[in-house]
């Protein structure tokens, strides 16, 4: 794709889902929605192949279904209440909330996402995890009335993630069920405070840009192309190992942070339920990372001694960049101890 087409596209991806985030009226939200998916469509076909193609027919199709229902129900709600489509109208919300699941790939409205996500580039795939999951995820919570339906869709959300991740060979659809897991815990702070919501969407933003772009690098796609890329490279394989753990959410990392803090909201509110559920169905995740990371360094066949002059220049970037974020929730940590 020409650069300059990529540019444009780029920024009418962010345009639309500024759009309706910002926007006061459904109508406007839907139109921003709209925007995003003619925008990300072009970007999928960057490189033309057969798997590009097949995963951007599959896209737009179900984001066009997700989209008709969308506005059935504001339209359905307009009539019925006014042009000021409010919440009043329960089964209605329920059909705007459902597509708008369905839009960001959340369980059990995810028949779509990991095959989308097989046939895309590491950077599209990125932008799949990341920025695609913010408008539909703000709009969620607009109109998050039915504590009781979040709670079915966060607890099937992190059972299906877990279930799903076993026994994966492709990286790809193990990130993809780690971002649905992740957007459990993100729709579970949502409903406790905003601000946790945010601060995890910035750090799992942070910490899938890490291990996508040492994916990239490394041009892995599947698990066993990770352990023997890794071979040659002691300092490469122990960050990688340390980034999946980081992922994954296990302390003393920097992905551990978000967690700890929806943990505690969720026990001041009361919901000590969703709380002890969300704790133990998470460590399936856990289990599956821990497997990946146990397993290359056993197989480690080509041993090389811990010496950085035979790192090579990039490798050395990544091996620092990925340093300084898996260091990071040392200082966060003592920040919030003292609060």
């Amino acid at each position: 794709m020409n650069k300059n087409y990529k540019i444009l596209f780029m920024s009418s991806l962010f345009i639309g889902s500024i759009i309706s985030i910002s926007s006061y009226s459904w109508f406007g939200m839907w139109i921003g929605l709209e925007i995003n998916l003619l925008s990300i469509i072009p970007l999928m076909q960057e490189k033309i192949n057969m798997m590009s193609t097949e995963s951007s027919i599959k896209y737009f199709i179900t984001q066009a279904m997700a989209s008709s229902i969308l506005i059935m129900a504001i339209i359905i709600m307009m009539m019925n209440t006014g042009m000021s489509a409010t919440v009043e109208n329960s089964s209605m919300m329920l059909m705007l909330n459902s597509s708008l699941l369905t839009k960001m790939g959340m369980a059990p409205f995810h028949f779509w996402f990991p095959e989308v996500m097989e046939g895309l580039s590491w950077m599209n795939c990125l932008i799949m995890m990341t920025w695609q999951k913010l408008a539909p995820m703000v709009l969620v919570m607009y109109n998050m009335i039915f504590p009781m339906f979040t709670e079915i869709i966060i607890i099937m959300g992190m059972i299906i993630s877990g279930i799903s991740s076993f026994n994966q060979i492709s990286m790809r659809k193990l990130l993809t069920y780690s971002s649905i897991n992740h957007m459990s815990w993100m729709l579970s702070s949502m409903m406790i405070f905003q601000t946790i919501w945010l601060i995890y969407f910035i750090v799992y933003t942070l910490l899938t840009i890490n291990i996508t772009w040492v994916l990239n690098k490394k041009k892995i796609s599947l698990i066993n192309q990770m352990y023997t890329s890794m071979n040659n490279n002691s300092q490469m394989k122990m960050l990688f190992i340390l980034n999946f753990l980081n992922l994954s959410g296990l302390p003393p990392f920097l992905g551990f942070l978000p967690k700890w803090m929806t943990i505690q909201a969720l026990i001041n509110n009361n919901m000590i339920f969703l709380a002890m559920s969300m704790v133990i169905l998470t460590l399936i995740m856990v289990f599956i990372y821990m497997k990946i990371s146990i397993t290359s360094l056993i197989l480690n066949t080509n041993q090389e001694n811990w010496n950085l002059k035979t790192v090579k220049n990039k490798s050395f970037k990544l091996s620092m960049f990925n340093f300084i974020n898996l260091s990071t929730l040392m200082v966060m940590t003592l920040i919030f101890s003292n609060i």
